[in-house]
């Protein structure tokens, strides 16, 4: 575990609020795949075009975490933001489902499937708001 682990990560404050979803998907149990992985999503090799598609359907941020080979992302959007016409909609822009075929080399997945179709939703069994 990384010290930046250890201290926990700061995250996006915005003036009004927002609503979470919760993903999880699986790597190949490849060491070389999941260092590889990492890497390609890193400021240096993540398409931009990815990036900006994100943002274009709405999307204010979005996080991915990995230990071993299972990886676990948080996306925050505005209050009304409705899933399924974004993920449509995510999936049609350019060089989307280049990235996604890109991708599926190192995930655990069927090849020619969307992001949608890769990153399972996850249900909240927990929270200490209340």
């Amino acid at each position: 575990m990384s010290d930046i682990a250890k201290q926990g990560y700061r995250v996006q404050e915005y003036h009004g609020p927002v609503k979470r979803y919760c993903q999880t998907m699986d790597l190949k149990d490849n060491p070389e795949l999941i260092e590889e992985y990492i890497k390609r999503h890193s400021e240096a090799y993540a398409w931009p075009e990815i990036r900006e598609g994100i943002r274009q359907v709405g999307i204010l941020e979005m996080e991915i975490y990995i230990l071993g080979n299972r990886l676990f992302m948080i996306v925050e959007t505005p209050i009304d933001f409705e899933w399924e016409s974004a993920m449509a909609k995510l999936a049609t822009l350019p060089r989307q489902a280049e990235w996604e075929d890109y991708m599926a080399i190192f995930q655990d997945t069927k090849p020619g499937l969307s992001s949608a179709e890769k990153w399972q939703l996850m249900d909240r069994m927990f929270y200490l708001y209340k």
